[in-house]
Order: structure tokens, then C-alpha cells, then sequence
């Protein structure tokens, strides 16, 4: 059976603990395949892995070793020794936070790029949770129920357990810089939540994009959907999808490269990344959608092949900040609003393409 790749030492890949499932076939079950049979059976299990664990003799029938074309048969007891990661404990971090506004509802920080925003299985340490949770006097580790069943995407993490806070309404891309809210308490979380459903918040990302976008104004209005090239990412797909649309405004241009004001009208998983790399202008840096390299065609003199490569070197992550985030409080109902600074990295990356 495949295992993950394991950093001794490392808090964010743990050791994989076996667990038993014991699976007794009633007496009305029509003959099937076995793999198929405990796909089935056992809930988030994929067929692949399956497959693997009866390849390595982890599975048995009737306590014998058995393929994975067996037939299960009524009254099989089937016998499965599965891997699965420990759960995730959300443990208190004294890291530091640069914290824009506070009061006994809501947190608003400016998140640094590299930080990812929530625990999941590969990021298990060193996340705003833990920052926030350790900000807020907490010090004891919190479990999360069941996070072995949990995508290592999982936007969802943190609402298996209501004993969890601060509340997570929204979110940032681990290398995308810039504003967040955090609810201190369930009211606000529910009442936060609820803004950014109804499209009530108001938000503004600066990204800088390979090449020179034609028109001033524009809106992508085309729907997301998983990769079918890679599950982790997402791409505009023709069905399926979920409804996704941006509104860009172009600041400034440059030989090749073009610095956009984005608003999002909806918010999905990497929209902003997605829409610009569909319509062609994808992030300068961004490794997931083509923006690593010189991704446009425009680049015909050495010179600004130089100049662009030089880029490159200056911003290992996507060229998108986080710039504005403007909401109601969820007390008093004030509208309030944040901006957050362009970082140091996003600011020399604007010098060099003058």
C-alpha cells in the first residue's frame, strides 16, 4: 500500500496509525466485485486506495487473502487494516500577527504571504488558526472529529467541531498577502458568514498579470469547477461548475505586464488566479496556473526576456494582495473598512517593471 512521504520530527506529517474495519456482508447482497464492494462500504474510501490495501494484503475475506475481482458473496466477513492520519489538533502558536483592528467581536489582521489560514493535513502547525487561537488566551489543544476524513483542500475544516474558534469566515490563499476578518464568537461568525453569502462585503485585490491587458474595464463571468487535469486545482469549466464572476480595472501597464484593481462577485477557490489565467493573463509567479514562467508571447527583444525572468526571481508566489475588505460589524452594524499596504516583495516587483 502507497503511504505519504513522512519528515521525522514534523508536526505537519505525523505517523499514519492503522485502524481496523470489520465488514459483515448481509445476507441479500448480490455477488460483486470486492474492491468495489468495500468502496463502498467504507465511507471517503477511494477505490484506488482500496485496490492498493488488497494488493498489500490488508484486506482479507473470511480471513483468507483475496483479489480485488473476488465476489463477495452473503455472509462474507470482511476484514479491512486501513492507514489513516491522526486527527488534527489545533495547537496554540505564540506567533506574531500584525493586527489592524480589534475589539471583543472581531479580529482583522493582515495575513503575510506563506501563511496558511487554517490546519489540514500537511499544514497541521504554524497557521493563523493557531496564531489567532493562541492570541485569544487559548493553550490547550483542540481535536478535530473525524479530519481523517477530511480533503487536504478542505474549505470545511474548521466547521466539524462547533467547540472551534475563532470563527474562519473567509478565506486567503496560503502565498496571497493581505486583509482578514476572524469572529471572536459564534453570533458574529454566523453574522459575518452571512455577509459574505449575500455578496454584502466589499473586497479589492491588486494583481499583477503577464501581459498588457487591452481594456480598461472588464468581467470574466464564467464558472469553476474541479481540474480534470488535477483535483487540488480548479479551471472554467463547461459544466458543472459553480457560478464564478470577476470585475478588473486596469491601474497601470507596463512593457508586459499589467497591474489590476479585482473585485470579486463571488468566491470561489482560487477565482481571481482561475478567470485571469482563462482569459490569458495569468499572475506573474503563480506556479499553479502557468504564471512561473514567461507566459507571454509579447516578450520578443532579450532584453525584456531579461527583464521578465528578473521578475520572476524577485516574487516566489502569485502576484496577488489582498488590498481592501470593507464589511458591517456584526454588532453594531457600522460599516467599517480595512486596506492593507502592497508587501515589500509586490512593491519591488512594481519598481522593476517600470
Amino acid at each position: 500500500m502507497k503511504v505519504e512521504p513522512i519528515q521525522d520530527n514534523d508536526p505537519n506529517y505525523p505517523p499514519l496509525e492503522e485502524y481496523v474495519v470489520e465488514l459483515h456482508v448481509p445476507p441479500a447482497q448480490q455477488p460483486v466485485r470486492l474492491d468495489v464492494y468495500v468502496t463502498e462500504a467504507i465511507r471517503h474510501a477511494t477505490r484506488t486506495r482500496v485496490q492498493e490495501a488488497i494488493e498489500a494484503g490488508m484486506i482479507s475475506v473470511n480471513g483468507h487473502a483475496a483479489k480485488a475481482s473476488y465476489r463477495v458473496q452473503p455472509s462474507d466477513r470482511i476484514v479491512c487494516r486501513l492507514l489513516r492520519r491522526p486527527p488534527i489538533e489545533l495547537i496554540p502558536e505564540n506567533i506574531p500577527l500584525n493586527i489592524l483592528y480589534e475589539d471583543e467581536d472581531v479580529l482583522v489582521v493582515n495575513k503575510p504571504a506563506g501563511m496558511v489560514v487554517h490546519p489540514a493535513h500537511g499544514n497541521r502547525a504554524g497557521t493563523l488558526v493557531n496564531a489567532v487561537l493562541h492570541h485569544l488566551g487559548m493553550r490547550e489543544p483542540i481535536t478535530i472529529a473525524n479530519s481523517d476524513e477530511l480533503d487536504d483542500d478542505s474549505e470545511s475544516l474548521l466547521l466539524v467541531s462547533a467547540a472551534v474558534r475563532p470563527g474562519i469566515v473567509h478565506r486567503l490563499d496560503k502565498d496571497t498577502s493581505g486583509v482578514m476578518v476572524v469572529a471572536k464568537h459564534e453570533i458574529a461568525s454566523e453574522r459575518l458568514a452571512r455577509q459574505f453569502a449575500d455578496r454584502r462585503v466589499h473586497r479589492i485585490y491588486r494583481a499583477i498579470v503577464w501581459g498588457v491587458v487591452r481594456h480598461d474595464e472588464g468581467r470574466i463571468d464564467a464558472p469553476i469547477g474541479r481540474s480534470s487535469r488535477n483535483r487540488k486545482l480548479f479551471a472554467v469549466v463547461e459544466r458543472g461548475g459553480k457560478t464564478a464572476v470577476t470585475t478588473y480595472r486596469v491601474v497601470e501597464r507596463y512593457p508586459f505586464a499589467t497591474l489590476l484593481e479585482l473585485k470579486l462577485l463571488t468566491g470561489r477557490t482560487h477565482q481571481i488566479r482561475v478567470h485571469m489565467a482563462h482569459i490569458g493573463h495569468p499572475l506573474i509567479g503563480d506556479s499553479s496556473y502557468s504564471g512561473d514562467r514567461l507566459a507571454w508571447g509579447g516578450l520578443q527583444s532579450k532584453h525584456l526576456r531579461t527583464r521578465a525572468q528578473q521578475c520572476l526571481e524577485t516574487i516566489h508566489r502569485q502576484a496577488l494582495h489582498a488590498a481592501v475588505l470593507g464589511f458591517y460589524h456584526p454588532r453594531t452594524a457600522a460599516y467599517m473598512e480595512f486596506l492593507s499596504p502592497e508587501p515589500s516583495d509586490f512593491v519591488q516587483l512594481r519598481r522593476q517593471l517600470l
